[in-house]
């Protein structure tokens, strides 16, 4: 039986009505038996869609039985010996309307009991008549198989022609998807590209001057006396809020520096668990509970330990502090999915929190984009960088007030770099 739904155009509905009234306006006029067999017929004709939607399993076969029943009684109320009746291309349409549902076994079965249902005539009328013509009658049942083919024939030509318009349409629209995905990955680079010039220029004309104002706090610092409180608390400022932007211009470096990764193939769960050691260190994870869903025979990634350490360590230090002072659920998945011709192992770090504003999701991962008060926006951005050096991904994948989710794909080791890495190991 073929799935697909019939290829049933109204137009072909109206054909049928109209082959109906002309079959009405045929004799015998006066009988009434036939004019309400033909009512039915045109009425199940148009409810027949209905009819198979509410009866999905075997609405088909069950309204070609119907049909067939309705031909057959048509037959009878239109001659005095059935076999002779002119009516009876109205077999016609059960056999297409079995073309249309069924593939060509399924028509040949249906048509194979509308021609049984026609010959009952002629095997009931040579008891009781002698009938001529008999090569006619013949000649009228391989017409049923005939048409029946023909049409059954087109349809599925027509069938596999619209699955192949629609898996061409799949193609197009996965091809605009991957080439609007590609479009915004190349402005998302060249705008990472100018802010890291940017800020590779800003930060090394502050560094320097920063270097001095330290100095010379730390020295002043010193030369106060103790009596002069408030000079000491302020020189103490001063070096303080000068670490401060330090550090923050270091971030700014790490940000737009080139970076020289040394990669290995490896497994992830120990670097994540690295990253958490450090991240329960602080005070951000005191009330929260971790979670760990950990795949087995994970594959090997190519990886640079130390790159893969800040990613994980500021995804989870997000998580933690997302959470508040509160706490919540941190958990922590590592699996494996296939991506057609390769395999990734993939990392998700999902916290129980309020999670990001739909405004921002879009840009999360762009510089100077957080939801943090005093966060400067460079994390995500970070981690970013250091995962599309290692040709993975990052998405967020998580709802509005359902917590935050972050998704961190690495593509699997090839086979002949773990060899040629166990040979270096072995010599």
């Amino acid at each position: 039986m073929v799935n697909d739904e019939r290829i049933n155009p109204r137009w072909l509905d109206f054909l049928w009505l109209l082959f109906l009234l002309v079959l009405a306006l045929l004799p015998p006029v006066r009988e009434w038996h036939k004019q309400l067999i033909l009512v039915m017929i045109g009425a199940f004709q148009l409810l027949e869609e209905r009819f198979v939607r509410v009866i999905p399993l075997h609405g088909q076969s069950l309204a070609l039985v119907i049909k067939l029943a309705l031909a057959t009684l048509l037959l009878v109320h239109t001659s005095d010996v059935p076999i002779n009746s002119s009516y009876y291309p109205i077999y016609y349409l059960p056999i297409m309307t079995a073309a249309m549902y069924f593939g060509p076994l399924g028509t040949l079965f249906w048509t194979l009991l509308a021609s049984a249902a026609y010959y009952y005539y002629l095997y009931s009328a040579q008891k009781s008549y002698e009938v001529v013509g008999l090569s006619d009658l013949w000649l009228r049942i391989a017409f049923f198989f005939l048409l029946g083919m023909i049409v059954n024939r087109f349809v599925m030509e027509s069938r596999l022609q619209t699955l192949r318009y629609r898996a061409s349409a799949e193609n197009l629209a996965q091809a605009n998807r991957s080439l609007k995905q590609a479009q915004d990955e190349a402005r998302r680079a060249e705008r990472l590209a100018a802010l890291g010039q940017l800020s590779a220029g800003l930060a090394h004309e502050i560094r320097n001057p920063l270097g001095v104002i330290k100095g010379s706090a730390e020295i002043l610092h010193q030369k106060l006396s103790d009596s002069d409180v408030l000079s000491k608390e302020l020189s103490g400022y001063i070096y303080t809020e000068v670490n401060r932007l330090s550090a923050l211009v270091s971030r700014f470096l790490d940000f737009a520096r080139p970076s020289q990764m040394q990669l290995r193939s490896q497994q992830l769960p120990p670097i994540v668990e690295k990253s958490l050691r450090y991240v329960q260190e602080q005070k951000a994870a005191s009330k929260v509970h971790v979670h760990r869903d950990y795949a087995p025979a994970l594959p090997n990634v190519m990886a640079d330990e130390e790159f893969c350490d800040v990613v994980f360590t500021n995804l989870l230090l997000n998580a933690c502090e997302a959470l508040g002072d509160a706490g919540g659920d941190l958990k922590i998945r590592i699996h494996a999915i296939g991506r057609g011709d390769h395999n990734d192992v993939v990392v998700e770090i999902e916290d129980s929190g309020p999670g990001i504003p739909a405004e921002l999701r879009e840009n999360i991962f762009n510089p100077f984009v957080t939801t943090k008060q005093s966060g400067v926006g460079l994390g995500l951005a970070i981690v970013t960088k250091i995962v599309d050096l290692h040709g993975g991904t990052v998405a967020l994948i998580s709802e509005r007030g359902k917590g935050a989710c972050f998704q961190v794909s690495f593509p699997e080791a090839a086979p002949e770099t773990e060899a040629a890495e166990m040979e270096t190991k072995l010599h």
